[in-house]
């Protein structure tokens, strides 16, 4: 009996990707990623997140936005549309990575978590609406996004990569103090949240609930993270020199230590300004970027290379004529 082939294994069959289409099709999920951030926050500060006022649906009679809705419901409405790009973009990478050959399981399994996530977090977005844009699952869909764009990077890099076990390019103490880079920055990210569920950018016109506490407070508290976030990434690119680690890690520091200068000082300016809309969305794009460059930061203290094949061992004529 032929078995039946699903989809993906037809497509893998007729077709094989080279190097450089799986490292795009890897790094399209995370641009499509990053702009749904963005935009998603774009919603938020033009006070469109009730735009369109139920979910799935536009509204209760409507799949799309009417004319009735206005700019609100067109801006909410294509904020949703971009969930297909970011699908397809996840699908492209899911396809490249199955129909490389050899297959790539885990490249592929990066994948599908990708997919299960994009499709959790519209799950948290139609509840954000239902909630009134309750400013802790307005928390949890962007904590999430953050949780998408992390897989993204990682799949992306794997696909510079081999599958071999990864091994250390740096000494065990550096790659501790990565770790703390990661986990604090993780904790910066977190913590930006209270700030944007307390402050002003309620995500519409209305009476939309805060979370209980004075955003200076939290801003403040932001800051003082982002300092010791600072102070590591320094201590990193110093202790990364000291110990002579690869040009490409080193480079990854430095463009880290970039990104926290340039959103330190959106993060100043915005406060000081009565947090503008423009500036906040620079601070969340900011955001992403920074995040992005920690997790390559953390991945270039490791490598996976390309496996070869292993050439034959050459055979005497005596050995060669008693297998003939």
């Amino acid at each position: 009996m032929v078995p039946v082939l699903t989809p993906l294994a037809l497509i893998a069959r007729r077709w094989t990707p080279t190097p450089r289409t799986l490292r795009r099709a890897a790094l399209s999920a995370v641009v499509m990623t990053v702009l749904i951030i963005v935009t998603g926050g774009a919603v938020r500060l033009t006070g469109s997140g009730l735009g369109c006022d139920t979910w799935p649906k536009c509204t209760d009679d409507s799949l799309f936005a009417t004319p009735e809705q206005g700019i609100h419901g067109a801006i909410e409405f294509g904020n949703r549309m971009l969930t297909y790009v970011l699908s397809a973009a996840v699908g492209w990478a899911i396809i490249a990575a199955r129909s490389t050959k050899p297959w790539r399981r885990g490249l592929t399994r990066l994948g599908w978590a990708q997919f299960w996530i994009v499709m959790g977090n519209a799950v948290i977005g139609g509840i954000t609406v239902w909630a009134g844009l309750n400013p802790w699952t307005v928390a949890g869909h962007f904590l999430l996004a953050n949780a998408l764009l992390t897989v993204a990077v990682i799949t992306w890099q794997r696909t510079r990569e081999g599958d071999t076990a990864p091994r250390p390019r740096v000494p065990r103490p550096v790659r501790n103090l990565s770790w703390a880079v990661v986990v604090t920055s993780g904790l910066l990210i977190a913590l930006g949240t209270t700030v944007t569920g307390s402050g002003k950018h309620a995500g519409d016109s209305s009476d939309v609930p805060r979370m209980p506490w004075d955003w200076a407070d939290a801003a403040h508290l932001h800051a003082a993270a982002a300092w010791v976030v600072c102070a590591l990434a320094i201590a990193m690119w110093l202790v990364l020199r000291v110990v002579d680690a690869p040009v490409d890690t080193r480079a990854r520091a430095r463009d880290l230590l970039i990104v926290l200068l340039a959103q330190g000082g959106i993060g100043y300016v915005q406060f000081f300004t009565g947090v503008p809309e423009i500036l906040v969305s620079a601070h969340m794009l900011g955001s992403s970027l920074m995040w992005i460059a920690v997790l390559r930061l953390a991945l270039s203290l490791r490598e996976r290379p390309l496996e070869t094949s292993a050439p034959l061992p050459a055979q005497s004529g005596s050995a060669v004529s008693a297998t003939v």
